[in-house]
């Protein structure tokens, strides 16, 4: 299987990537109309091992109704490329692994903090949001009052989210194709290859530092040095995160691809979760900037090791 590994770690991904549309969808099931009391109402129905469930939408509508039949066939078709995948992965070889109690434990733990974590990496970002504002894109892909490009950028968090929680690509050691992947997800909508390493310049506000061009294999170099030492997960997280952040690998995203990266190898190690939170960003992107230029005397590692790290 060892010559596989690529095929092998492409496959993963792809799975977990439709895994993760699969989970964007409002509803999944098959669409049921019920009458009562001389009224149509929608429902849908689903099976759950060998129960089956029947969930309430709303009140009947020709729309509606439409948009219910659209989504049970975007299911059916995504359900069947993973059907399609694990064929592929099981002619490689490939056995799922299977996760210590304490990382899935930590899977539901991020999942349970998922919406606020989206939030607060909004806010780190700009996004001109609240939180009832991201719940409600979250849960319904839309919400009023704010521009279509805030919208997208936490609709991809969440997309993001969804995929380094996937118990596969947990499995899977953090590593720069994961990072790129990230990437590519954060920049959906923004950048056709919004993965891609960066080959032009860019300059970061409020800062003297001025990145250069970053080179692919001294990226993956250094990011498996910081990955393979001996320190505690957490702290190798702190690490990945900010030399992710400062090398700024990627054309836009940096931040939230670096964020996300992190929480994928502290996940896969069962050590929680790192976010910056929402009071502590301001105070955070001067750290970033003092980080940036070298004359932090390591604050802003011990300020993300002590207000930003999440523990359960």
């Amino acid at each position: 299987m060892e010559n596989n590994y690529p095929q092998i770690r492409e496959l993963l991904q792809q799975r977990a990537d439709i895994q993760a549309r699969l989970n964007l969808l409002p509803y999944d099931g098959t669409p049921e109309i019920k009458d009562r009391d001389g009224k149509k109402y929608l429902y849908v129905r689903k099976r759950i091992a060998s129960r089956l469930t029947s969930e309430y939408v709303d009140v009947y509508s020709e729309t509606l109704h439409q948009t219910l039949l659209r989504y049970a066939r975007e299911a059916r078709e995504l359900r069947k490329q993973i059907r399609r995948v694990e064929k592929q992965l099981a002619l490689l070889g490939y056995e799922d692994a299977l996760l210590s109690p304490r990382v899935m434990l930590n899977i539901d733990f991020a999942r349970a903090n998922m919406k606020a974590n989206i939030y607060d990496q909004a806010v780190l970002e700009g996004v001109a949001t609240t939180f009832p504002q991201t719940e409600d894109i979250i849960e319904n892909g839309k919400v009023s009052g704010m521009t279509a490009s805030d919208v997208q950028k936490i609709l991809n968090l969440k997309h993001a989210w969804e995929f380094i929680m996937d118990k596969d690509v947990v499995s899977y050691p953090t590593d720069y194709s994961i990072l790129c992947h990230i990437a590519q997800l954060v920049n959906e909508g923004f950048y056709s290859y919004g993965g891609r390493i960066r080959g032009v310049p860019v300059v970061i506000g409020g800062t003297t530092y001025v990145p250069p061009l970053p080179i692919e294999q001294v990226v993956i170099e250094h990011m498996d040095d910081i990955l393979h030492t001996d320190a505690e997960p957490v702290d190798v997280a702190i690490r990945l995160c900010l030399y992710c952040m400062k090398t700024q690998i990627f054309n836009d995203g940096n931040k939230r691809a670096a964020v996300l990266a992190a929480n994928h190898y502290l996940i896969s190690k069962g050590g929680g979760l790192l976010v910056i939170p929402e009071s502590h960003v301001p105070e955070f992107k001067r750290l970033l900037i003092e980080y940036y230029e070298d004359r932090d005397d390591g604050n802003t590692e011990r300020f993300m090791k002590e207000k930003c790290w999440k523990t359960f």
